[in-house]
C-alpha cells in the first residue's frame, strides 16, 4: 500500500536536519500545559523552524467530552496563544480529526490532514510533521495519500521508552491504530518517548515565575496555565515534555538519539520488536537545561523587543 523508499533516502531523512526547515505542528493544545509551551517555542525559533501551519489534534480525558470536543478545544486554545503573540492566524490553523481511527485502513479526513497532504506534495523540500498529541491526523493523511511517505519526516512525542514495560502513554494509547499506521508505513520517523526519555523535562513554579512570568502577555499566560495545574506547589514540579521535539529540531545534541528498528505496537499496548524492520530514529535522553534555557532567552528577547 505504501511506497517503498530507498535506504539511502531513509538515512538522509533520519539524519538530523541542518539549516531552516519546513514544519507543521500537530497539537492537542488544550489537553495539558506543555503543548502551549511547545507552540510558543516553535514560533519564536524562526532561525531554524519555518512553521507553516498548526493542526488541532483530538483528545479525550477529563478536559473534554470526547475526541471531537478535545480537538475543538485545542483549536480554540491555539487562537488564544496566537492572539497573545500577536501572530496572524488566517490560513494558519486547521481543525483535525473528530474521532480516532476505527482501524488501520480507514482514515478520518479533516482539514488538517488535507492541508498536510497539500503542503507535502507542493514542494520538493522535506516537510517535518511534528506531532505532540494522538497521531490521528498524521495517520489519516498517510492513508489518504500514501505517496507522502516520500515527502515527510514525522517527529512524534509518543509512547514510552522502548525498554519500558508497557507503552500505554496518553498520546499513543488514545489511538493505537494510528500509531501502527505510522510505524508500519515506512515513513521516516523520529520518536521521542515519554517515560524514561522526555520525562526529564520538568520545571517548577519558582523557575517559571523567574523566567516566564512577566514576559509579556504570552509569558503571563504560560505562567498562569502552569501554576494553575496544581494547588499545592510545595516540593512540586511539572512535566513540559512536549518541548522535546522542538528541542530535537533546534539542536539534536539536546536529545541524543540512535537508529533502531521500527517498533511494533502490540494489542496489549506494549512494544514488540523485529530486527528486520525498517529503522527509525529514537531519542534515548533529553537534556532539559539547554532546551528550557533556549525558550527562556527567546521569551526575554521578544519581551525586550515588543514589551507585551
Amino acid at each position: 500500500m505504501f511506497p517503498q523508499i530507498s535506504e539511502q533516502l531513509r538515512q538522509e531523512r533520519l539524519t538530523p536536519p541542518e539549516g531552516v526547515i519546513r514544519m507543521v505542528l500537530d497539537t492537542d493544545t488544550y489537553n495539558e500545559i506543555d503543548d502551549q509551551f511547545a507552540v510558543v517555542h516553535a514560533l519564536l525559533s524562526p532561525e531554524r523552524l519555518n512553521v507553516e501551519a498548526l493542526y488541532a489534534a483530538p483528545f479525550f480525558n477529563s478536559r473534554s467530552s470526547g475526541p471531537a470536543d478535545g480537538m475543538e478545544k485545542s483549536y480554540e486554545e491555539i487562537f488564544r496563544l496566537l492572539e497573545r503573540l500577536d501572530w496572524p492566524s488566517e490560513g494558519f490553523v486547521y481543525r483535525g480529526s473528530t474521532a480516532y481511527l476505527p482501524d488501520e485502513r480507514t482514515p478520518v479526513p479533516s482539514a488538517a490532514a488535507e492541508d498536510l497532504i497539500q503542503r507535502a506534495l507542493s514542494s520538493d523540500e522535506t516537510l517535518y510533521v511534528v506531532a505532540i498529541g494522538a497521531i490521528t491526523n498524521v495517520a489519516s493523511a498517510l492513508l489518504m495519500r500514501p505517496e507522502i511517505v516520500e515527502k515527510i519526516v514525522v517527529v512524534w512525542l509518543g509512547g514510552h521508552a522502548l525498554q519500558w514495560p508497557h507503552t500505554r502513554e496518553f498520546n499513543l494509547k488514545q489511538d493505537p491504530a494510528a500509531a501502527r499506521v505510522v510505524f508500519n508505513s515506512g515513513v521516516p520517523v523520529v520518536l521521542l518517548p515519554c517515560m524514561g526519555v522526555t520525562s526529564h523535562l520538568f520545571s517548577t513554579v519558582p523557575e517559571i515565575e523567574k523566567y516566564v512570568q512577566g514576559k509579556g502577555a504570552i509569558g503571563d499566560y504560560l505562567a498562569e496555565t502552569f501554576k494553575s495545574y496544581h494547588e499545592d506547589h510545595f516540593a512540586w514540579s511539572k512535566e513540559i515534555w512536549d518541548l522535546a521535539p522542538i528541542g530535537y529540531l533546534l539542536n539534536p545534541t539536546w536529545t541524543p538519539s540512535t537508529l533502531t528498528p521500527s517498533p511494533i505496537v502490540a494489542e496489549d499496548i506494549t512494544w514488540q520488536f523485529d530486527a528486520n524492520r525498517h529503522p527509525i530514529r529514537c531519542a534515548h535522553f533529553v537534556d532539559r537545561d539547554p532546551i528550557l534555557r533556549d525558550l527562556f532567552v527567546k521569551l526575554q528577547k521578544r519581551f525586550d523587543l515588543h514589551g507585551n
